[in-house]
């Protein structure tokens, strides 16, 4: 088995979503400001990324990886990267491997990736890439690559008013998991997706909503309305987009949060509660 083969292979260790779901939980508890929840997120993936390099099997497997760049860090949510300007975001799969490339204006690879955040999000099963100092990405071209991976559902563009930043969902088929790892000189992230095969039984998870809407500026305007409140975004099986806060197991949980936001002195009336199974898109 060559060195590319056995990177390939690694197994995603199972013990990593707990990790991650605790750490999202805690952080989740503590959403005081945006500095607190950005701040649990970094100790998160610095725990994700503990555990990885200290299971075996893995460590031992990421030593034989082709060396095409430096690793920087393997993570599943979390931030990373370094302060640019000007990048352009591209994308390629090649034998199994996602790849998101950067090049500089003058069309050279970058040498680091930009500052980038990765969120996960469990209804539906979906990863959030949002890269910052980053002026323009083929959207087409990312969802063509991404979409020859039989692990992947759908993906989207996400609606940001910033023009220096981009970004894109990637859904994932139920059970699925991945690993982000990034590289340096060059820079670039790889996406690897694996799954166990097994089935996985749909919850009904309660969140707030908007009325579904075209995807455009109105979508920014909502997110940048409430600064302090993780908005996402969800493509409705009638292909337009709703605003989302929260996945909650039970409605009264979704009715506070709600009560809670209507208390807001800028709130408008925009959210209600709403309910779906989380292999599901809402209506």
């Amino acid at each position: 088995m060559t060195s590319k083969e056995r990177y390939e292979n690694i197994e995603i260790p199972a013990q990593l979503p707990d990790v991650i779901r605790r750490a999202q939980q805690k952080a989740a508890a503590r959403k005081n400001s945006s500095r607190i929840i950005r701040y649990a997120s970094s100790l998160a993936a610095c725990a994700a990324l503990l555990l990885i390099i200290n299971i075996p099997t893995v460590a031992n497997a990421m030593v034989k990886i082709p060396v095409v760049g430096t690793i920087v860090q393997v993570l599943q949510f979390g931030d990373g990267g370094k302060i640019t300007d000007g990048i352009t975001v591209g994308s390629e799969a090649t034998e199994n491997t996602l790849k998101i490339n950067f090049s500089t204006d003058e069309q050279d690879q970058a040498n680091d990736a930009p500052s980038y955040n990765v969120e996960h999000k469990e209804a539906p099963n979906r990863v959030l890439f949002t890269f910052s100092g980053a002026r323009y990405m083929d959207v087409e071209k990312v969802k063509a690559d991404f979409m020859t991976q039989p692990l992947v559902k759908d993906v989207y563009g996400s609606m940001i008013l910033d023009d220096s930043s981009v970004g894109f969902v990637v859904v994932l088929k139920e059970g699925v998991q991945y690993a982000v790892t990034e590289f340096k000189n060059p820079g670039y992230l790889e996406v690897k997706l694996t799954s166990d095969g097994n089935p996985v039984t749909p919850r009904k998870v309660y969140s707030l909503r908007t009325e579904s809407m075209p995807f455009g500026e109105s979508m920014g305007i909502i997110k940048e309305s409430y600064p302090g409140e993780d908005i996402s975004f969800l493509k409705t099986s009638t292909g337009q987009f709703t605003a989302v806060i929260g996945e909650y197991s039970t409605a009264e949980e979704a009715e506070q949060k709600l009560k809670e936001l209507a208390g807001q002195p800028d709130y408008h009336e925009e959210f209600y509660v709403d309910s779906w199974m989380s292999n599901e898109n809402p209506k």
